[in-house]
């Protein structure tokens, strides 16, 4: 198997990578217009570039069949799950926290 064959289906959804990266950074920048957005901008501004340069190695190692490149198409997809995977799970324990805090609040108003 070669490095055409392994980049193909990361090449076929380039354009997405592009436009999820695109989305990203705009985010980061519209949050970046409020106090508290301030503090954690970078983080899709980040997340953005990540998936920016993940889709233009991928092109690379594509259309050059360069292994180097798609190396590094995979290491920085990896970096962008495993943060995406952490903001996940913080969003999910502040979620089930809120719930519980709400509904603790709601029983001691009754």
């Amino acid at each position: 198997m070669n490095v055409r064959e392994v980049a193909a289906p990361l090449y076929g959804a380039k354009f997405w990578l592009q436009l999820v990266g695109v989305m990203m950074i705009i985010y980061g920048v519209l949050s970046a217009m409020t106090i508290v957005g301030l503090i954690v901008a970078w983080l899709p501004i980040w997340l953005g570039v990540l998936l920016f340069q993940t889709a233009n190695a991928v092109e690379q190692a594509y259309t050059s069949e360069d292994e180097p490149s798609l190396l590094a198409a995979m290491g920085k997809l990896k970096t962008y799950i495993t943060i995406m995977g952490i903001l996940t799970l913080i969003g999910l324990i502040f979620a089930v926290a809120g719930f519980f805090l709400g509904g603790l609040a709601g029983l001691m108003g009754a």
